[in-house]
């Protein structure tokens, strides 16, 4: 229901309230792309001004994929700093996600200028200001939500042009996940160069 959905906006932005009263530069920072079997793990630091407050900001995963879309743009022309970073399969394969995670996320930091992160669970990233790790925080904070967004609508695109490249496993429409579409093509073609190996081992 609209009421709902707007009732949870104002509740992240009064969240986010708290540490705009305190700092100058609130950054907010998630990732898009720890589950997929392929493609980059892909991070996302937004900071966002306290004015204006853009409309449908909410984790990426409760949006439609044009409603995604719109307000993409829309954080790119309002936020303050969009800062994206990303580790390949490679990376993946040889540090293990979660690492690969942290490291996307410290290189999405680089230039924002932050007074603190707002962290979608991770912590322990020893960025350059205090680090806040909020379980779910894609639900709970205007600002870990934009960047939400801009991580998945980034990851997204480009799983898109990968389907171009590799169209037999189904890119565009699972984007890396593990469908039985996916394994099965997987099982049948072998994987390609954005696998992660460690991931699709017990597939092959």
């Amino acid at each position: 229901m609209a009421s709902d959905r707007i009732e949870r906006e104002q509740a992240m932005i009064a969240h986010d309230g708290i540490y705009w009263d305190h700092y100058d530069r609130v950054a907010g920072m998630d990732e898009a792309g720890r589950g997929p079997l392929a493609g980059d793990v892909v991070a996302a630091c937004v900071v966002m001004p306290p004015s204006p407050v853009i409309g449908w900001v909410d984790d990426s995963k409760k949006l439609s994929a044009k409603r995604r879309e719109l307000v993409y743009e829309e954080i790119l022309k309002t936020a303050l700093f969009v800062g994206v970073g990303r580790a390949d399969p490679k990376e993946i394969d040889e540090i293990n996600i979660l690492r690969a995670t942290m490291n996307a996320m410290r290189r999405a930091t680089a230039g924002a200028q932050a007074g603190i992160y707002l962290i979608d669970a991770v912590k322990g990233l020893n960025l350059d200001a205090p680090e806040l790790p909020i379980i779910h925080g894609d639900a709970v904070s205007y600002s870990i939500a934009a960047a939400s967004i801009i991580a998945k609508v980034t990851r997204d695109r480009e799983m898109e042009i990968m389907d171009t490249l590799y169209p037999e496993y189904g890119f565009a429409q699972h984007k890396g996940y593990g469908t039985a579409q996916h394994i099965e093509a997987i099982r049948k073609y072998g994987p390609c160069p954005i696998h992660r190996m460690s991931f699709i081992q017990k597939f092959i």
